[in-house]
């Protein structure tokens, strides 16, 4: 491999014996995993040194990490990944983005559980806050998403993290998971930013259709029945419509984790639509530039919107949003009942100054009502 990647790859599985000693000796690290892992770090940090690979760490920790939250704070993670299981083509899977880490966790889990290969992750280094951190995502099959540049080192990093896909796509014949914009949708309106296809189309060989068609692009949709960080995410809109200057701190986005991942979210599945390389050949390769991604980031979001599992949540939101009785035929007076203690008990926690409870209210049931809202609009 060209040492062109070595500042935004995953490990290599021969560099993994160093960083398992460098983690072992960090005393940060030391504390977080004693405080996670029913294990003495004696036999934590021998069970490090026992995984001569990335894929055997992820199994050994990662798996079960992930596996025991699932159990923990969902009532079952679900998906037709089973439709990959005899496909032997690498994949850009590419995702609506609802929780910082359990989207490519909770994908991992169920590549595993179907006999899959799990992918490697984009990541953006803003999450990466502490050496630790960074250390732990690149054995676990990250790569380095560089935010907070210049111009000018933007666009480099762009270039060379395309390049870097490519080259695990087509050489590697590696899987990879990349969301559908920078960040989460925090209104759960799920759109495909158009700079993350032109990063995508910056690799590669030919046009840019032909470029797009190596990434084998296959959508994904992710759908929680519940969002522990909704009231995270309403709090965050009011702040940013009060306050001209406000910006999130570290501690908010350890907070979104930490209440993402521990926090309940009811049932959650993931399900794949077609890869999108024979919807690629029809587009007009004759449109100008812009008309061809317009129609790119349409096609995976139509292969997103036309895949999500819906929940009364779903229909109660949408009804409760709109003033309407449309979807009661999806939900149980009894179901309707809790939602509304839901809401009440989320808007509870939402602790600011000049609290604006029908603007927070009106967030919160946006984001449960949007996935279903874009569905809708497909007229399927």
């Amino acid at each position: 491999m060209t040492t062109e990647f070595d500042e935004i790859r995953p490990y290599l599985d021969e560099e993994l014996p160093q960083i398992y000693e460098e983690l072992i000796a960090d005393p940060a690290f030391v504390k977080i995993v004693s405080g996670v892992l029913p294990f003495p770090f004696e036999v934590i940090a021998d069970r490090m040194r026992n995984c001569k690979t990335k894929l055997e760490f992820q199994k050994a920790f990662c798996y079960r990490f992930l596996r025991g939250l699932a159990d923990s704070s969902t009532q079952g993670v679900t998906s037709n990944l089973e439709t990959l299981a005899n496909s032997s083509s690498a994949y850009t899977f590419i995702s609506n983005h609802r929780d910082i880490i359990l989207d490519s966790g909770f994908l991992s889990v169920l590549l595993v559980e179907n006999g899959l290969d799990t992918v490697e992750i984009a990541i953006g280094d803003n999450l990466l806050i502490y050496p630790w951190i960074k250390k732990l995502v690149r054995i676990n099959k990250s790569f380095i998403v560089q935010r907070a540049l210049t111009m000018r080192q933007m666009l480099e990093s762009s270039a060379r993290m395309s390049r870097y896909m490519h080259y695990t796509i087509n050489e590697k014949n590696q899987s990879i998971w990349i969301a559908q914009r920078e960040g989460r949708a925090k209104d759960s309106n799920d759109r495909t930013q158009e700079s993350v296809l032109k990063m995508l189309a910056m690799g590669g060989e030919g046009d840019f259709i032909d470029r797009l068609m190596e990434m084998n692009i296959v959508p994904l949709s992710i759908s929680y029945e519940y969002d522990p960080c909704d009231y995270l995410k309403a709090r965050e809109y009011q702040l940013k419509r009060d306050l001209l200057d406000y910006k999130k701190a570290t501690a908010d986005d350890l907070q979104n984790m930490e209440t993402g991942m521990f926090g309940f979210k009811g049932k959650v599945h993931f399900q794949v639509a077609p890869c999108i390389n024979e919807q690629l050949q029809q587009i007009d390769k004759s449109l100008c530039k812009q008309e061809i991604f317009a129609n790119v980031s349409s096609i995976i979001d139509r292969g997103i919107h036309a895949n999500y599992r819906f929940y009364p949540n779903n229909y109660l939101a949408h009804d409760w949003l709109y003033g309407e009785s449309r979807f009661t035929d999806h939900y149980t007076p009894e179901e309707k009942e809790r939602f509304e203690a839901y809401i009440a008990q989320q808007l509870a926690k939402i602790d600011i100054s000049d609290k604006d409870e029908d603007y927070l209210r009106h967030m919160l049931l946006l984001m449960y009502a949007n996935p279903l809202t874009n569905y809708l609009k497909l007229g399927l």
